[in-house]
């Protein structure tokens, strides 16, 4: 599998982890679809990539609309064969704090955003996937999912977060298992500290704070990075049920 063979729809593609596989894909002869909810990003950015870009602004949550924009992508602009999940969002909170307890609607609102939304739209391009055409067992197509080393060792605060990043790791498995038979890869990738729309709203010294923890390399990681991965996961058809965990072999401590 080759990028300038590639017809990839990204979640989350307007800016951070998402926005650098954009640019990757394109810069390497892709074709790319952004799904993103940030309009002005999304606008902006597919104008950046030029016209091998298209952003279409949806929840990834909604069944009936990702399902036929994922068919609206594939008689536009052909067949779908990559997927990377970037869309995600996180809000601390813990289980008892000043104001009581962790309202139910944020915890439930991060699991349906990072993980009912991921698998959402995995069953969208699977859906489409199948049908792609294929030659020696190669792959139809790849499902890149996006998890964290918070599913791993989360923080105090990050219950939510880190049963939806864990939620994503459990299903790659048994998901790649199953769409085997369509020649359909799924892995994850689990990345640490990136330096991310996610991070950019801390305070400084909270950035500062990160960055002390990490080895080596001793910084925050890049978004390219994350981008050289998923390059990497497409093109070498042995990456199949894996997480991967993108850190520099960091763990996180309690808070």
């Amino acid at each position: 599998m080759e990028l300038r063979n590639c017809n990839a729809v990204i979640t989350g593609g307007a800016s951070g982890l998402g926005g650098a596989t954009a640019d990757m894909i394109i810069n390497n002869g892709g074709r790319v679809t952004i799904i993103d909810i940030q309009n002005d990003l999304g606008i902006k950015k597919a104008e950046e990539l030029g016209s091998n870009c298209n952003y279409i602004n949806i929840d990834i949550t909604d069944e009936n609309l990702v399902s036929e924009n994922f068919s609206e992508i594939v008689k536009n602009t052909g067949s779908i064969n990559l997927a990377v999940n970037c869309a995600g969002i996180g809000s601390p909170s813990k289980v008892l704090n000043k104001e009581g307890t962790c309202p139910l609607n944020l915890f439930t609102k991060i699991i349906n955003v990072n993980l009912i939304g991921t698998f959402n739209t995995l069953k969208a391009a699977a859906n489409v996937m199948q049908y792609n055409k294929t030659n020696n067992n190669e792959s139809r197509g790849v499902i890149i999912n996006t998890a964290s080393i918070a599913a791993y060792d989360g923080q105090i605060g990050q219950a939510a977060y880190s049963a939806s990043k864990g939620g994503i790791i459990g299903m790659t498995l048994p998901i790649a298992r199953e769409l085997a038979r369509q020649t359909i890869r799924v892995n994850t990738i689990a990345p640490g500290l990136f330096e991310t729309p996610l991070l950019a709203g801390l305070p400084e010294e909270a950035k500062e704070s990160l960055i002390a923890s990490t080895l080596h390399p001793h910084r925050l990681g890049h978004p390219k990075e994350y981008a050289a991965l998923v390059k990497h996961i497409f093109e070498n058809e042995m990456l199949n049920g894996e997480t991967i965990r993108l850190d520099g072999s960091l763990r996180m401590a309690p808070k």
